[in-house]
């Protein structure tokens, strides 16, 4: 089996069973790996909340820890990062990054004129690549929704300009997704709408470029850092040990 076929076959594991995975084709693994071949300067977009018993929230482990991995790979290849987050994803998404040893730390989104702020650094730092992981996205009602269809548009900052802006600028857009709700997605809408519950809800209307899918978004921060091994000649995947110290460091971030 080639390797790209491989990678594929590991994101295609669906251990939730939300029916999004085995409705879709195979991962455009093979673009993925040739859209990252010439990343220099990298914006990569994550935190996904979620509600506590208590009515607080608080970001997930999936996002930081996947999109921590994509920022220590560039790293290590000599290109500039610059990881992007909302409040209630800072303290994982920071945690995650020291645990891996990266320069770059996270630029907080402000709540307030979101949209300008995004453009703002869109052309100061003048990426060649957007990257979202695990990031909502907005759907045609234009609100967020988590899994089961609730709005969550008071747990996040709206971030839904970034993929349109990115294109409009000419930056490659990729986004990660594992439900259908995240950020970029929306190029998988007829598959979304036919196969995830509340898949007509909850469906972001973002299309990225390249979206790609696993059984949990995280995944494919290894893919990705796997992709860059390859293309470059090193390992730049984690061993056991330092996994289970991002998961570990970003647990105890909350």
């Amino acid at each position: 089996m080639a390797f790209f076929d491989k990678i594929d076959t590991i994101m295609r594991e669906d251990p939730g069973k939300r029916g999004l995975i085995p409705s879709l084709p195979a991962n455009p693994v093979a673009e993925l790996s040739k859209a990252l071949e010439g990343a220099k300067r990298v914006i990569l977009l994550t935190g996904f909340p979620v509600r506590l018993e208590n009515g607080n929230f608080i970001g997930e482990t999936d996002g930081p820890c996947g999109t921590a991995h994509i920022a220590a790979a560039f790293e290590q290849i000599g290109a500039e990062v610059l990881p992007m987050t909302d409040e209630e994803g800072l303290r994982p998404f920071a945690a995650a990054l020291k645990a891996l040893d990266c320069k770059a730390e996270p630029c907080l989104i402000p709540k307030d004129n979101a949209d300008d702020f995004i453009c703002q650094k869109l052309d100061e730092f003048k990426p060649t690549h957007i990257i979202t992981l695990e990031r909502p996205g907005k759907a045609n009602d234009g609100h967020y929704h988590n899994m089961r269809g609730l709005v969550i548009d008071d747990m996040l900052v709206d971030t839904s300009c970034i993929i349109d802006e990115g294109k409009k600028r000419g930056i490659v857009t990729i986004s990660v997704g594992d439900g259908g709700n995240e950020i970029g997605m929306g190029s998988l809408r007829e598959a979304i709408e036919a196969n995830v519950p509340h898949g007509q809800e909850i469906c972001a209307q973002e299309c990225a470029q390249i979206s790609v899918v696993s059984g949990v978004s995280n995944w494919w921060g290894w893919g990705i850092s796997a992709l860059l091994s390859l293309q470059n000649g090193k390992n730049l995947l984690p061993d056991n040990e330092l996994e289970m110290k991002v998961i570990r460091e970003v647990v105890v971030a909350g």
